[in-house]
């Protein structure tokens, strides 16, 4: 897959993209590791905590295709200066939130619209508005591959940091490892030149109004609400089912990380497959491979190595759902809109993570186990892979825009 980003320019706008993906994900994705800590220092409750991480669930999809519409018109540079220190703002201001408004502000908020600015819609968008078309599905999987890697790298290390240092040092840490990112702004946004786009297609609005008129864009939307339910529920609340089954708090930080790493490989893999497969395709297999997944924890032991495996076998398609569906929406409208149509279904994918953080809260709160998050997490995978499968992959037909 690499021959295709063989140009230095291509590359070293690919490898930006990554490198500023990995800290945003790596921070974002790590928050449950928080929970217990919080709550311990706090005593607001798991569920008051949980809601506050699904707010930022909801807020993170909420934010990208705003931040993708600005991008598309000024340039993705000052959207991602901007997401890079609201995210950094909000690890800081975090320790000094001792009620669940303070933590929904923090968290929910700042934290949530900073690594949103500075995640997939904005970044894949300005890395294929740089790229040649063969080179884009390849540069999209690389991207999707630094946010896996970097949460192999955070969960662990902020797991050892909240053990020694607390957890108000490890947040603040956390927001000075945010602005690393900063330097990495120029090198995505002028290691090479924009491709020029002409503004002849009636606008974003038009746009807009086009792709939620579209029958496979919707399904698309519907099957990314799925995979934010599974990934949000999990990245939430994994820590508190590995408690559940009375092993140690490292087995849920090394879980994510595995997560993580599988994820390298299998984004890697999504961004080979996109240039070889209908995405349609590929994503079906994905989501019905996480419903089988899921069936087989169920009816395992619950020790260390099946959360190792069960973390691996999830991993390889974690967030590997990304390119494929990027790849999918580019189809079918063209990169001129792509961070804001892709901010969209990012929004979809969202709504879909509050629900898996709040509900799981909810449950644990309620019945003492995520018995039922489980299988409504298993049906609605398998959900998703048939919803896929009808969708049109050829380009939509735009309506001529009158001349002036």
């Amino acid at each position: 897959m690499f021959r295709a980003l063989n140009r230095p320019d291509i590359l070293v706008t690919a490898l930006a993209a990554a490198g500023i993906m990995m800290i945003s994900m790596g921070i974002r994705q790590s928050q449950g590791l928080f929970i217990a800590p919080l709550n311990d220092t706090t005593g607001l409750g798991i569920a008051t905590i949980s809601f506050a991480l699904a707010i930022g669930q909801f807020t993170w999809g909420a934010i990208q295709p705003l931040a993708g519409a600005i991008a598309d018109r000024h340039g993705p540079r000052i959207v991602l200066i901007i997401g890079i220190l609201m995210l950094s703002l909000g690890c800081a201001l975090t320790p000094y939130m001792g009620s669940g408004f303070g933590l929904a502000v923090s968290l929910g908020l700042f934290c949530a619209m900073g690594s949103g600015a500075s995640s997939f819609s904005v970044l894949i968008g300005a890395a294929a508005q740089r790229m040649p078309p063969e080179a884009r599905g390849a540069a999209s999987g690389l991207i999707n591959a630094g946010g896996s890697f970097g949460q192999f790298v955070f969960a662990p290390i902020l797991q050892k940091l909240i053990q020694s240092l607390g957890w108000i040092g490890s947040m603040w840490a956390m927001a000075a490892t945010a602005l690393l990112a900063l330097p990495l702004v120029g090198k995505l946004t002028k290691s090479t030149h924009a491709m020029h786009i002409q503004d002849d297609d009636g606008g974003v609005l038009k746009a807009l109004g086009t792709a939620m008129q579209d029958r496979s864009y919707l399904l698309l939307h519907a099957g990314f609400f799925t995979c934010g339910f599974h990934i949000a529920f999990l990245v939430t609340h994994l820590p508190g089912e590995v408690n559940l089954c009375g092993l140690p708090p490292s087995v849920a930080s090394w879980s994510l990380a595995i997560i993580g790493l599988a994820n390298i490989f299998g984004s890697l893999y999504a961004g080979a497959c996109v240039a070889k497969y209908r995405s349609k395709y590929v994503l079906a297999v994905m989501y019905g491979s996480r419903a089988l997944l899921i069936a087989w924890y169920l009816m395992m032991p619950r020790t260390e190595w099946t959360f190792y495996l069960f973390a691996a076998g999830l991993g390889f398609t974690w967030l590997a759902t990304v390119p494929p569906t990027a790849a999918i929406v580019g189809k079918l409208f063209g990169i001129r809109y792509l961070a804001t149509l892709f901010g969209m279904t990012l929004l979809s994918h969202q709504i879909g993570g509050f629900l898996g953080a709040w509900l799981g809260g909810l449950a644990i709160t309620q019945f003492g186990d995520f018995g039922w998050m489980w299988y409504a997490d298993m049906a609605l995978a398998a959900a998703a892979a048939v919803l896929n499968l009808p969708i049109r992959e050829a380009p939509v037909a735009r309506p001529a825009v009158a001349a002036a």
